[in-house]
């Protein structure tokens, strides 16, 4: 009977049977796994370690007003909309984005950094550049590759250092600094936050230090751009308001000091011409001065607090590579390809039977 149905069913495959022919060719098990394991010790510990830190921060936001049903909607699934809507034309989402313009990216490379050894005491630039450790394959690699003739770098500025206008050596130091950082916020909270990659803790957590206060300058300078912009107009309108009252105020005095004892009309007359327009351009000081005042106390206003949730901390443990368990996964595909090569003819039986007439 059970012939039969074997006959009848031939891509039925006997587990018994595989499990058998597996465990009796165990011996390649013994030549494979051993080989694996070296290679992957070689390849994993060969790999510089890498340590991780991040740090929390939440900016004010200006309220745009939103509420009502769509507030109350919002809210039910999450979603602040009174703090992710603002007036802004850079609006919080957008900051991760920084990261990918080259004006930002520069200003983090003169971030000085100290290793938790003090061997490495530089710029982020230079560490990024010449202090990175690397696995001993990439050094043959590297030598081979300076043998062959190099394409001449037509990048760079000669009018001084230009970020959006860099040699391709530098385009390679900024996209290792942006596999490094990385800058994201939460929809539901508004919080951003700041993560770090190096190979030495303590620079870990200094570029998150300072990277974090690069972003409140930027968010600071951008809120208040037109604040300090107005301030600023202001402030040159006050100036010459008081150059002009001076200059009024002064020849009003010697005029006045010339024509103690002078008597004429004709000459009161001019003195009170002079004494109005000196009154006139105090009360233009006096006015644009209370406007200067205004804008002084509005950038203030636009000034945006920052609330640091966590603050970044060096790193005890390095975050990778994982060689344990780079090790472990290595061995157990190898016991899967191995035991497939195995039983390769039982498991490709079942089509031969089928494309035979």
């Amino acid at each position: 009977m059970e012939e039969n149905k074997t006959k009848k069913n031939p891509e039925v495959i006997d587990l018994r049977v595989v499990f058998k022919k597996i465990w009796d060719n165990k011996r390649l098990f013994y030549k494979v796994l051993p080989i694996v394991f070296v290679l992957s010790c070689i390849y994993i510990f060969s790999l510089p370690r890498y340590y991780t830190s991040d740090t929390k921060l939440a900016p004010e936001m200006e309220n745009s007003g939103a509420g009502g049903t769509l507030g109350a909607l919002a809210s039910s699934f999450g979603f602040d909309i009174s703090e992710m809507q603002t007036s802004d034309a850079i609006t919080p989402l957008l900051y991760p984005d920084l990261m990918e313009d080259n004006g930002f990216v520069s200003k983090l490379m003169g971030i000085k950094v100290v290793s938790q050894d003090g061997e490495i005491n530089t710029n982020y630039h230079d560490y990024l550049k010449k202090n990175q450790k690397k696995a001993w394959w990439n050094y043959p690699i590297g030598w081979l590759k300076n043998l062959l003739p190099k394409k001449q770098d037509k990048g760079g500025s000669k009018n001084g250092y230009d970020p959006y206008n860099i040699s391709l050596d530098e385009d390679g130091v900024y996209s290792s600094a942006r596999s490094k950082i990385g800058i994201t916020i939460d929809k539901k909270t508004g919080v951003i936050t700041i993560n770090t990659e190096a190979q030495d803790p303590l620079i870990c957590r200094t570029l998150a230090d300072s990277i974090k206060e690069k972003l409140q300058v930027f968010i600071t300078d951008y809120r208040t751009n037109k604040a300090r912009t107005d301030y600023e107009y202001y402030k040159r309108l006050a100036a010459d308001a008081k150059q002009d009252y001076e200059k009024v105020r002064r020849y009003y005095a010697s005029m006045a000091d010339a024509s103690t004892n002078v008597t004429l009309r004709s000459v009161e007359l001019k003195m009170e011409d002079v004494e109005n327009d000196m009154q006139l351009k105090l009360n233009a000081y006096t006015t644009i001065n209370t406007q200067l005042q205004a804008a002084k106390a509005k950038v203030q206003e636009k000034t945006p607090a920052f609330t640091v949730i966590k603050g970044a901390a060096v790193p005890i443990k390095p975050a990778g590579p994982k060689r344990v368990i780079f090790v472990a996964a290595m061995l157990f595909l190898a016991v899967i390809f191995t035991s497939a090569y195995i039983i390769k003819d039982d498991l490709l039986s079942p089509f031969k039977a089928s494309a035979k007439p």
